[in-house]
């Protein structure tokens, strides 16, 4: 067989049918006749591909572990994305919570200084409500003081 094309397992497979072929001597425990020169051509052809072989092995080998290192480089990218994404959402949580706190501190702070101010201006109108309350009271007081003179005064006129 001198095709080129042909893989090893072929030339096995050729080796095999020319033993099938060869002759069996009578009383040689199994021994065979066949062609020298066709099986040392077969050999030769095996010889040749075999670093062919080895080359092609050596290749899928080759790709093969470079087919691993780029996944893994994937798998590491992959995960490296998935650690920040997770960092950037425990991040934000951490945000929205430090918001949400701060949020509530000051709600409690304006509820806090409400009812400072309602009490403060209460107290003020209180106050202000006493003052004009004494006020009265005493504008009232003078009022009837003065129309009591007045009463009095016509009283002693008419008198």
């Amino acid at each position: 067989m001198s095709n080129n094309q042909a893989t090893i397992e072929d030339l096995i497979d050729e080796m095999y049918d020319i033993l099938e072929k060869g002759w069996h001597l009578p009383m040689s425990n199994g021994k065979l006749l066949v062609d020298g020169e066709e099986v040392r051509q077969i050999l030769d052809e095996i010889k040749e591909e075999i670093p062919a072989e080895i080359q092609k092995a050596k290749a899928i080998v080759a790709d093969r572990q470079h087919i691993i290192a780029e996944a893994n480089r994937e798998a590491e990218t992959i995960i490296r994305v998935a650690e920040e994404k997770q960092k950037q959402m425990i991040s934000q949580d951490e945000i929205v919570r430090q918001a949400q706190a701060k949020a509530n501190d000051l709600i409690m702070q304006a509820q806090a200084k409400f009812k400072e101010m309602r009490k403060a201006s209460n107290e003020y109108i209180d106050e202000l409500m006493r003052h004009a309350d004494e006020s009265l009271s005493d504008n009232l007081a003078e009022l009837r003081k003065t129309r009591q003179n007045i009463k009095t005064s016509q009283r002693n006129q008419q008198m």
